[in-house]
């Protein structure tokens, strides 16, 4: 995923789209997003979803956590990155604050840990499932004005490419879930193609605006540094919530990687559909920066816990 990131970055810094060709890549983006979200329709078992409401315990205050105290901080982060990244960069704090923690990262991460993977599956899952509705929302809530994308209709696009296709992959599991759980190599390459396109396309946008010289040496530590600090309070805080909550090992494990690891398969499609592609790629900018990053951060640190290093509480 990581290798099909970058080329896609490098593939829009060289060739990025321009002129008539931006509203097909804009409408092949559109449809790429919406068969992203109707696989995950299909693949997302309901029987998995309601056992796993019933663990309120882990899956309240990781709530919180993600689209709260993370949300907060996106916010501040945006606030005093403005002056050195631009408005436009900086905004994309409050978009990676808001975002969901990624569902195969999270639970791979949990599970080399020795993590409760079961918990980690739904709590990942679920996050993701809240955060069709709740991300877009508490972007508008908290960035008013600012945080405006440019889009006539956003609203109807989210419901029409991100819930409309969720639901109906919920609605036509059953032969059609078995097919997709049956063919997990095509559908992962499906699910990668399609966030591939998305970035592309939204980075396209950002090369045209010119991302590469926008900062100097200054704003790439700033970006820098904003990043740390996220990673820092994502993936110390939850575990220390858990800590306080008194929640097993296993399941701390599970709040830690579900409550730090930002979804860049979220977070590209929802760009793709909130903003104007100029716009997308510069949001997209620091929360390409914390995914690579939160990839190095995360292998040692359940390398770490696997061999069972106590972590400081």
């Amino acid at each position: 995923m990581v290798r099909l990131l970058l080329a896609a970055m490098l593939v829009a810094s060289l060739a990025p789209v321009h002129g008539a060709g931006r509203a097909v890549a804009r409408g092949a983006s559109d449809g790429a997003v919406f068969v992203l979200f109707l696989l995950y329709g299909l693949k997302l078992s309901r029987e998995e979803v309601l056992a796993g409401l019933s663990n309120r315990k882990l899956l309240g205050p990781l709530v919180l956590w993600v689209f709260g105290a993370m949300a907060v901080a996106g916010w501040l982060a945006w606030r005093i990155e403005a002056p050195w990244l631009g408005e436009g960069m900086a905004l994309g704090f409050l978009f990676l604050g808001v975002l969901p923690s990624t569902v195969q990262a999270a639970t791979a991460y949990s599970s080399l840990a020795g993590g409760n993977v079961a918990a980690s599956v739904v709590a990942a899952a679920l996050l993701n499932l809240s955060g069709v509705v709740l991300t877009p929302a508490l972007f508008a809530l908290l960035g008013g004005a600012g945080a405006s994308g440019g889009e006539s209709g956003t609203l109807v696009k989210v419901l029409t490419t991100l819930l409309l296709p969720f639901a109906l992959g919920q609605l036509l599991q059953g032969a059609a879930g078995a097919w997709v759980r049956a063919h997990r190599p095509v559908v992962t390459m499906v699910e990668r193609g399609s966030i591939a396109i998305a970035v592309y396309v939204a980075f396209s946008g950002a090369v045209l605006q010119g991302v590469w010289h926008l900062l100097g040496p200054a704003g790439w530590a700033a970006l820098g540094a904003g990043c740390a600090v996220l990673l820092v309070l994502g993936y110390g805080g939850p575990w220390v919530l858990g800590g306080w909550l008194g929640l097993p090992r296993g399941e701390r494990i599970a709040m830690l990687f579900a409550g730090a690891q930002k979804s860049l398969a979220m977070g590209a499609p929802l760009a793709s559909v909130m903003f104007a592609p100029a716009r997308a790629g510069l949001v997209l900018v620091p929360l390409i920066a914390y995914h690579l990053s939160q990839m190095l951060v995360a292998a040692p640190l359940a390398a770490r816990l696997r061999a069972g290093t106590p972590l400081a509480d």
